[in-house]
């Protein structure tokens, strides 16, 4: 089997993963659903846990000794396997609860044909239950997938928006701040700011809907939440670094994807100002 198939056959399974979960995702919105409490205001649904359970299903039927991570379920396999599974079910899950349909289903697969230690090359698919599109990748090229045809994803900077993630933790306060950066003098001239409150939006950098997004973080590369939208930018040719413009991977600092090189330099620019 040679690594390109190998990766269209895997991209097929983030695909049908993905959208498993959306599937679900759709069905159980607005119904009144269990939560499980995690903490510090977190919680998860009865459709994160569900949306989970059925991506799991995709994936074990046609990779059943790949190792998983999912954000409910937790490690699943081998901690060391060569090939692991990234499922974040419902990222938007305070969104969805609240009626607001802003969300994703993410799902990537890093190993086999992918090789790096960053998501240059994995496979990955993120879904949008309520706008029923599907973006992913096998890795080389990206495409977006509405009723059941693909056009090539093409990044751009023309909307001039730029989502920035507030959502705690800040692990590089005082340094960085979001709210900072959207106090910039420079932003307000160049870019207007959008806050979705979901890695939907890392999708729509690769997609041309946004010109850049910004969040505040340690070494994403392995974030179930990030690693899909990550893959996604990568592959349709975005800039994708960390806070500081160093390459991501171990000791990077959060993350900034851009659709090109001017705007990520001038985000860089304001974010070390």
């Amino acid at each position: 089997m040679t690594d390109s198939y190998a990766a269209s056959e895997d991209a097929g399974i983030a695909a049908a993963g993905a959208e498993a979960g959306a599937r679900v995702v759709r069905a159980l919105y607005g119904r009144r659903l269990a939560r499980v409490d995690k903490g510090g205001g977190d919680f998860a649904t009865t459709a994160d846990l569900e949306a989970e359970r059925a991506i799991l299903d995709v994936i074990r039927t046609a990779r059943p000794h790949d190792a998983v991570l999912g954000e409910e379920g937790g490690q699943q396999g081998a901690a060391d396997a060569v090939r692991r599974w990234l499922v974040d079910p419902l990222c938007g899950t305070l969104n969805y609860a609240a009626g607001t349909l802003v969300v994703a289903v993410n799902v990537a697969m890093s190993g086999g044909n992918s090789g790096g230690a960053a998501p240059s090359g994995w496979v990955a698919a993120v879904a949008d239950p309520f706008g029923e599109e599907l973006f992913h990748t096998d890795g080389r090229s990206a495409w977006g997938r509405r009723d059941g045809a693909d056009t090539p994803l093409q990044p751009s900077s023309a909307t001039r928006l730029v989502d920035v993630n507030l959502d705690p933790p800040f692990p590089n306060a005082p340094g960085f701040r979001g709210v900072d950066l959207l106090a910039h003098p420079d932003f307000a001239r160049e870019f207007r700011p959008r806050v979705v409150s979901s890695t939907l939006a890392v999708a729509w950098v690769a997609a041309g809907r946004r010109a850049a997004y910004v969040t505040d973080g340690g070494d994403l590369t392995g974030s179930v939440h990030f690693a899909a939208g990550i893959a996604l930018c990568r592959a349709a040719g975005c800039v994708v670094t960390d806070l500081d413009g160093a390459p991501l991977g171990p000791g990077a600092r959060g993350l900034v994807v851009a659709a090109d090189a001017e705007t990520h330099g001038r985000l860089i620019a304001m974010i070390r100002g």
